[in-house]
């Protein structure tokens, strides 16, 4: 209770951002075991996943990498196609429960909340320590960025905030440069994505009760600014949130609870439609606990996939080499560059081109915290309900946000930025150490962080904010980035529909194949309505 009492102090001053729609990585050594006493711990608050854990075939017709939201709608439509699939995943698959705490908080996370890290501080700059332990969200630090990304059956759908927004055709031409055709993904592929994950606006109920007073309290001060708020399609149960208020369900949504997971379902994660929808047709399998770590294509043109087969505690139970005739990769941005890089640079994949790692960005992310008009108890309800556009400067939105693991009066609205920012990394291979990495620079972050506060300050001042958070640097930064784009971009490293080049039956199904930035919106609506496009090209031609 120490720890919640300094977070809860420090409240007024802090700010996270959103979730991670990057899909599920699978990368990076396997980690020691969990300390016993808090292994005990998990074993009683979380017995499902625990269960013993099947292994793969030795052969598949397919082998998809990751399970967030390209690898899952990868798995439905091949299998909807006939095609045996085996969907590997490290992370572990998390049950529901409307009572139960499955997911640990923000407020005071535990080694659920990690996966394999024992320290954190965020933009709350409050360190917290916990045990080791194969949680839900990856925290992979570079050179300048720390990049969040899922680590779960479900991937980023699992701690993401759940925003799913389309990019205006005047940003997704100039990012997309005609590899992809806005009018057949606005026509096609967004709606169909919509229809699949049930997107929808906040609804009046939700928005007018007390735990979004926060939600009504930033729309006021932007309209006072001169803003016109725009209502987010969301993709959270709405009767899941309604059953919170009412008490039928233990708070979470309500409750400042996203990043870390919702443990009753709040969140209509890939687990409840494209996952299970992939499974129910019998031709795709899930294996939860394999960690891939290495891709290669044999001399007859098999490609092989080393994985290794963890306990949730970091425990390794086996290590094999599959094969399959064609391999997806979904394991997200970061994950899947690290496996194609690697592989080029360790020779295993001798024909990739020269593309293979460009293209990176952070999507522009900078979290912001301005004052409130005035203090009566904002709540801290977690669906972001509108967000605003500026072009004054660089383009960029910001939506509404929260401040996770602190439901209570803190004298903060919480903002995400989301800033159309040209800056792109390329990941390299450090022979010495085995490892890929990437350096993004300063100059981009301070770009973003200025411009993002620059509108976040106009809208403080004439809206009447309360509390500046610039001398606490809370007021806006960029240390750390939900939405990793890019490392093996599309028409570029691969053709225009994620073939990758030079290895016929390889393929990219992520967010690695977008180039940097969905043009000032949250990529995970555009992740995967091209997976949508994708694999539907995929399937029609046979390869």
């Amino acid at each position: 209770m120490r720890r919640r009492a300094f977070v809860k102090a420090a409240g007024a001053a802090v700010l996270l951002g959103a979730a991670g729609s990057a899909a599920a990585g699978v990368s990076g050594p396997a980690r020691a075991s969990t300390d016993p006493v808090w292994g005990n711990l998990f074993r009683q608050w979380v017995p499902e996943i625990f269960a013993p854990l099947p292994d793969p075939p030795e052969h598949t017709e397919a082998i998809i990498v990751g399970s967030g939201f390209g690898a899952a709608i990868t798995a439905l439509r091949l299998a909807q196609a006939g095609v045996a699939t085996t969907v590997l995943e490290r992370g572990s698959r998390w049950p529901n429960d409307p009572q139960r705490e499955i997911f640990t908080g923000d407020d005071l996370p535990d080694g659920r909340g990690f996966w394999h890290r024992t320290e954190f501080t965020g933009v709350t700059k409050v360190p917290m320590r916990f045990a080791d332990f194969g949680g839900v969200l990856d925290v992979t630090s570079f050179d300048g960025i720390d990049v969040w990304r899922g680590a779960a059956v479900g991937g980023g759908s699992v701690v993401y905030t759940g925003a799913m927004i389309e990019p205006e055709r005047r940003f997704f031409d100039q990012i997309f440069r005609g590899t992809v055709a806005f009018d057949e993904m606005d026509k096609v592929y967004y709606p169909r994505v919509r229809t699949m994950l049930r997107l929808d606006t906040m609804p009046a109920d939700i928005y007018n009760s007390t735990p979004f007073t926060h939600s009504r309290a930033w729309d006021a001060q932007a309209r006072k600014a001169g803003y016109t708020p725009r209502r987010n399609d969301s993709v959270f149960n709405w009767d899941v949130l309604r059953a919170e208020l009412s008490g039928r369900s233990r708070a979470s949504a309500t409750a400042a609870r996203s990043n870390l997971g919702n443990s009753n379902g709040a969140k209509f994660d890939l687990n409840q439609n494209y996952l299970k929808f992939a499974q129910a047709t019998g031709k795709s399998k899930i294996f939860a606990g394999h960690q891939v770590e290495s891709i290669a294509q044999e001399p007859g043109g098999r490609y092989s996939v080393t994985v290794t087969k963890l306990d949730p505690t970091g425990a390794v139970l086996r290590r094999r080499t599959l094969t399959c005739d064609r391999l997806f990769l979904g394991a997200g941005s970061v994950g899947t560059s690290e496996l194609l890089v690697r592989a080029q640079a360790t020779g295993t994949l001798p024909h990739l081109n020269e593309h293979i790692g460009d293209g990176w960005g952070t999507n522009g992310d900078v979290v912001l915290a301005r004052g409130e008009s005035s203090l009566k108890g904002l709540g801290q309800g977690v669906p972001s309900a509108s967000r605003v556009f500026d072009e004054s400067g660089m383009p960029l939105s910001l939506e509404s946000w929260y401040i996770p693991g602190i439901p209570v009066e803190t004298g903060a609205l919480a903002s995400l930025g989301l800033v159309f920012d040209p800056t792109r990394a390329r990941f390299g291979y450090d022979k010495a150490r085995g490892t890929v990495g990437l350096r993004w620079p300063r100059q981009a972050q301070d770009r973003v962080v200025a411009a993002a506060r620059a509108v976040d300050h106009r809208i403080a001042e004439r809206g009447g904010s309360m509390v500046e958070y610039t001398a606490l640097g809370y007021d806006a930064n960029a240390v750390f980035t939900a939405h990793p784009l890019g490392g093996a971009v599309l028409g570029r490293a691969t053709d225009n529909y994620g073939r990758v080049l030079g290895h016929p039956g390889l393929y990219v199904m992520d967010g690695a194949a977008v180039p940097g930035s969905t043009g000032t919106v949250n990529p995970s609506l555009t992740i995967s309505a091209l997976a949508e496009r994708n694999i539907e090209n995929i399937v029609r031609a046979g390869h």
